[in-house]
């Protein structure tokens, strides 16, 4: 109902925004749920999920469903609908959507982030099926296979060092004719045998039938072009793409404080500078993104939550 007042309004319904949801709705909170699409973020387009705690394996769809079952049995209520703008200047927090404006006492942000996309041609095609944007969750995978990796930045260089541990090698392109991430990280990597940096190198097509089974690739001041097939025997190659990510929070600019990158700050709390206003998953500035570390923000910020009601009757 767009005329009462909710105890907690959460806006995006990922991981993050479900987990808070469900541990709102259990501390006996009126509880909204807005998500513009659907539910499930990132997660509900993973194929398969494996670091879960106490899941052995599951799929990302039926992993959001779940929790949407969970939350929803706690009385947590769910609109699908695009908020237009948002206030947090009163005590009363107002959410204004294309469906009508939504009110509540307090607010948790979890719109989440999006990785960064490089645009070469079969990126979107292979998502899920050889094209990752997360070593931690996919590197397992092609475990004493070759792999590659698209970035120069810190996140890449790290990443790199954790998948020459799984696989048989790894190629990083390098779109730069250096490392963007400080020294002593680039050296690393640099002096581990089981990488090779191609700098000045730009990924251009991925391409095969289920799988891939081809990467081509150019160096962008020579112009020479280089193409890499799937090794005899081999069951696939992976490629990630670690060029960072872009938070979903446009919408709260000028309403909460952002840091320079444009994610939220919050405390450990997931407190933003706004009384009453929380953030929670991936638009935090944070060193790991994964399901688990969205689950546990969304936890956080539902007892924080509640406790500034209590506290303000």
């Amino acid at each position: 109902m767009m005329n009462e007042i909710y105890d907690v309004i959460i806006i995006g319904g990922g991981p993050a925004g479900i987990s808070a949801g469900l541990y709102a709705g259990r501390a006996g909170l009126n509880t909204l749920i807005i998500e513009k699409q659907y539910l499930g973020g990132q997660a509900v387009t993973t194929f398969e999920i494996v670091n879960y705690p106490g899941i052995n394996e599951i799929d990302g769809p039926s992993l959001v469903d779940n929790m949407r079952k969970q939350a929803e049995s706690f009385g947590v209520k769910f609109e699908y609908t695009e908020i237009e703008y948002v206030n947090f200047e009163d005590k009363i927090k107002i959410i204004n959507t294309q469906k009508g404006q939504f009110s509540a006492k307090s607010v948790i942000i979890a719109t989440g982030a999006n990785p960064r996309k490089v645009g070469f041609k079969g990126e979107d095609e292979f998502y899920g099926r050889g094209v990752s944007y997360c070593a931690t969750c996919d590197g397992g995978f092609y475990r004493d296979l070759d792999v590659f990796i698209v970035g120069g930045g810190y996140a890449a260089a790290e990443e790199s060092l954790y998948l020459a541990r799984l696989a048989r090698k790894v190629t990083i392109f390098v779109r730069k004719p250096k490392f963007s991430c400080p020294k002593p990280m680039a050296d690393k990597v640099l002096s581990n045998e089981k990488i090779e940096v191609k700098f000045n190198c730009e990924v251009s097509e991925i391409g095969g039938e289920n799988q891939p089974t081809y990467l081509e690739y150019f160096n962008n001041v020579t112009n020479e072009k280089f193409r890499y097939d799937l090794s005899s025997g081999d069951r696939a190659f992976g490629l990630f793409v670690l060029a960072g990510f872009i938070p979903t929070t446009d919408l709260f600019k000028g309403a909460v404080e952002l840091d320079e990158y444009n994610y939220i700050k919050t405390d450990e709390n997931m407190k933003t500078n706004v009384e009453g206003v929380y953030a929670a998953g991936d638009l935090r500035s944070k060193l790991l993104r994964q399901i688990v570390t969205a689950v546990s923000d969304g936890a956080i910020a539902a007892t924080s939550c509640e406790k500034y009601i209590e506290e303000n009757n």
